[in-house]
């Protein structure tokens, strides 16, 4: 007897592994939960064992962010303890991290209850939430938290000034608490008091603040619990900015809403607020989709890299003169190697296809990995290693922000 597995029917005997080559599995089943079975059976693909990485942080570490059991700062890349991590993301002053285990760990500032621990209290190593080893998704915003789990549940934690945490009310949680009983969630974002998520079935929602429209709904109407962005089944990856969105179908066209600020919609317009989608261009080639506090970041699918809105600080990575903004997507460099990306509010990681790490904008306090601190308006390579894996998502809105990525097991 066989079963419905992910990707097609599993049987007494498993497909051939292919892989892993890259430290983010193969494409040949191996043992997982039945919760993650069910989510990857959800989404259509066979589940990817994950390899063990090794996390390094650094940048500011005034609250403990770097996760090294102190507040110093380092302007270069620190392994923080362990080397069972699979993937990390950044909030404003405060750091969100899974191991490959599923298991969910926090650290740095606890303001407002985000670290998810029951309290308020600053952390300045990794402290696991609960005892779950359950998560797959996470997001780090300003002051709240969002996942999903194995079981393509949608939980919220944090700051909920403006209803971001989707619970329908306004009420801050220290803990993590689930956002409805829908179990087809896949993937979270959050703006600065923002929710997004995309579900299995290819529909998008969003959830909280909305005076530019960043909600999707055609109008300025604040919602504290998830409202579907239109009625399509085709979006493929969603990503918050700051007070915009940028998104991806799965047919490779770009859209975007919300705040226009710098252009970031990529319009070529300025303060041309959108309060649903609107494409970019007409080109069906984008495939990877990032957001920064007023700027955008995207990989197309020949690996070449675009940037556009706000310069303020050389995030653009266009090595222009600063403030030098751009209102639609301009190529950076002419490479062709970029693989994946992590944009942060006004600084930007990315990794190329061979495994180096590359970095650009804001260095005040070192997030750049230079050993430095001046700001950097064009791509410079962070030490020389060639096993650089994941890069963590900066949060938007601010807050001093310290630069996660990991290497290949």
């Amino acid at each position: 007897m066989s079963d419905r597995y992910p990707g097609g029917i599993i049987s007494a005997t498993a497909p051939e592994p292919v892989g892993p080559t890259d430290g983010e599995g193969g494409s040949a089943p191996g043992v997982w939960t039945m919760e993650q079975a069910s989510y990857y059976e959800g989404v259509g693909q066979w589940p990817k064992p994950i390899l063990p990485r090794e996390l390094y942080a650094w940048g500011a570490s005034s609250t403990g962010q770097l996760g090294q059991n102190n507040t110093v700062s380092a302007s270069s890349p620190t392994q923080i303890g362990g080397t069972i991590w699979k993937e990390a993301a950044v909030g404003a002053g405060y750091c969100l991290a899974t191991k490959t285990d599923y298991s969910l760990w926090s650290w740095g500032a606890g303001s407002q209850g985000k670290l998810g621990h029951s309290s308020t209290v600053n952390v300045s190593s990794p402290v696991q939430i609960g005892a779950l080893t359950t998560w797959l998704d996470k997001a780090a915003g300003q002051y709240h938290s969002l996942a999903v789990k194995t079981d393509g549940t949608l939980w919220a934690w944090g700051g909920n000034g403006d209803g971001q945490l989707g619970l329908g009310d306004k009420v801050l949680r220290s803990s993590p608490v689930q956002v409805g009983s829908l179990t087809t969630w896949s993937k979270v974002s959050t703006g600065v008091y923002n929710g997004y998520a995309l579900k299995t079935d290819g529909t998008i929602w969003a959830w909280g603040w909305n005076p530019f429209g960043q909600l999707g709904q055609n109008n300025i109407v604040y919602a504290s619990s998830p409202v579907q962005v239109g009625s399509l089944t085709t979006w493929a990856d969603i990503v918050g900015g700051q007070i915009h969105v940028i998104a991806v179908k799965t047919d490779g066209t770009m859209w975007t809403w919300g705040a226009d600020a710098k252009g970031s919609l990529g319009q070529n317009t300025l303060l041309a607020h959108k309060s649903s989608p609107v494409q970019v261009g007409a080109l069906t080639t984008w495939n990877k989709v990032g957001a920064g506090d007023s700027y955008c970041l995207t990989i197309k699918n020949d690996n070449t890299l675009w940037t556009w809105g706000d310069n303020g600080f050389g995030q653009l990575g266009q090595n222009t003169p600063i403030a030098a903004d751009r209102s639609s997507p301009v190529q950076v460099g002419a490479l062709t190697d970029w693989s994946k990306m992590a944009p942060g509010a006004i600084g930007v990681k990315v990794i190329k296809t061979d495994g180096t790490l590359w970095s650009w904008g804001y260095n005040t306090n070192g997030e750049l990995g230079q050993n430095s601190t001046p700001n950097v308006s064009s791509p410079v390579q962070v030490g020389s290693g060639t096993n650089w894996s994941t890069v963590a998502k900066g949060a938007v809105g601010g807050g001093a922000q310290p630069s996660l990525a990991t290497t290949k097991g």
